[in-house]
């Protein structure tokens, strides 16, 4: 079979379409304890979430009232790698904090 050659001016960049699926993503919670300090909680907020100090202070008075808060929607490893930084902050300062995460449906 004869193979096309493209002539001068011609492109032979083939158009494909494919879909790109978003990932999944997955709710960052954090859960009370009778330990860990308002204050941390809110620093912790601030330094690994991202969330201005007014924000940082609405999650941790829900977390305080209700027993648990989210601190953002991410993908799966950002989610985890999140999770995890939060639990290393909290063990070398001394507090059991402890996040989780669910899917975001």
């Amino acid at each position: 079979m004869p193979q096309y050659v493209p002539q001068t001016g011609e492109s032979a960049v083939a158009e494909t379409k494919t879909k790109v699926k978003k990932p999944p993503m997955y709710r960052v919670l954090m859960h009370n304890d009778d330990y860990t300090t308002m204050d941390f909680v809110v620093e912790v907020l601030m330094a690994i979430y991202g969330k201005p100090l007014e924000e940082a202070f609405q999650i941790m008075l829900n977390i305080h009232h209700k027993g648990i808060g989210m601190c953002g929607v991410f993908t799966h490893e950002i989610a985890e790698t999140k999770i995890a930084q939060t639990h290393d902050r909290a063990r070398n300062s001394g507090f059991p904090l402890m996040c989780s995460m669910e899917p975001a449906e």
